[in-house]
């Protein structure tokens, strides 16, 4: 890491204020801080990024106010993202996360931000990486990010953190919810909440049988989609990361020493065998392809004209063009 009298301004200057982070963040989820991004991304790269992700009614939140907790006795500084769902009526998020963790207020070592997905699907928003790469600028040695709870299509979070958790409870209907989702793809280690009620044995049961039934593969985020990658040579496959299940009890803390236990030790296992670079490689080249075609496509727009693409749209409906014809034209009237 660089001397403090070389850092950027914009470093420093998050690392210092709270609220000049917190401006900055605000200037990312309005894509409006390309240069600050530019300049701090040098210097990230130090924090552990832990997602937690799972159904509703999980206990995701108060899971991730013990963990905070627990690290900030260890004297690790924590900033936490929470991811909200944006409400299709108003526009608004309900940010209710700050409520939850509201015994965390007034810690220095804690940051807590909470943003819309502002109709993001996957359970993250389009600006959540950014926002992520200005908390790892800014110092802290862990950023959890905990996503809206959508249950279905969380898997980006795969992408984004480097240990993913995904929460499950018992007595939600289903002995699993996850399993017909595909969310347990994406587990680096499985936690089984509110372990103090009934059904619990029932949980475990269907969560170590999905487990038996899966391959010890790597897999990664690559165009939102989780494919499956070679096995790092210098591990082997006896070696591959065995996914742990464990059980807490997050209204009083029960558990959570065991599982930043098993955190430690999965992101030792991703930084010895390889597999961490692996991950981000692929979650970079995603992230490059995905922005080349907003790029692209804004270009395209701009080049033909909003009126243009708007009269082509109606041919489309009036079926004097299919919609592939149409893309064709509108990239070949593009130049």
């Amino acid at each position: 890491m660089s001397d403090v009298a070389t850092l950027p301004p914009i470093v420093t200057a998050i690392r210092e204020s709270r609220r000049a982070l917190a401006r900055l963040l605000t200037r990312i989820e309005n894509h409006a801080a390309a240069s600050e991004l530019a300049a701090l991304y040098p210097f990230g790269g130090k924090a552990h990024l832990i997602g937690v992700t799972g159904a509703p009614g999980t206990g995701k939140s108060s899971l991730v106010n013990w963990m905070a907790k627990a690290y900030r006795a260890e004297g690790k500084t924590v900033s936490i993202l929470a991811v909200d769902p944006t409400s299709p009526f108003s526009g608004g998020a309900v940010l209710g996360d700050r409520i939850r963790m509201r015994d965390l207020h007034g810690d220095s070592g804690v940051f807590i931000r909470s943003m819309a997905t502002r109709g993001n699907l996957g359970g993250i928003a389009r600006t959540t990486k950014d926002m992520i790469r200005a908390l790892d600028a800014a110092g802290f040695d862990i950023v959890l990010i905990e996503t809206v709870g959508a249950g279905q299509s969380e898997v980006e979070i795969a992408s984004a953190a480097q240990t993913v958790i995904v929460v499950e409870a018992p007595g939600l209907g289903d002995d699993v919810q996850a399993i017909k989702a595909g969310i347990l793809e994406i587990a680096d280690i499985l936690v089984v909440n509110k372990a103090d009620n009934p059904g619990v044995e029932s949980t475990l049961r269907a969560l170590r049988a999905a487990l038996d039934l899966g391959h010890r593969v790597e897999r990664v985020m690559h165009h939102g989609k989780l494919m499956d990658v070679p096995a790092v040579p210098v591990i082997g496959e006896d070696s591959a990361w065995q996914t742990p299940i464990l059980q807490t009890i997050a209204t009083n803390g029960t558990g959570v020493s065991e599982l930043l236990t098993k955190i430690a030790e999965h992101r030792a296992y991703l930084q010895e065998s390889g597999v961490q670079r692996l991950r981000e490689r692929a979650s970079i080249s995603a992230e490059i392809e995905e922005r080349l075609r907003d790029l692209l496509l804004a270009r395209l727009i701009e080049r033909v004209g909003a009126a243009h693409v708007q009269a082509t749209i109606e041919r489309v409906l009036r079926r004097e063009i299919d919609p592939n014809s149409a893309a064709q034209a509108l990239l070949a009237d593009s130049g």
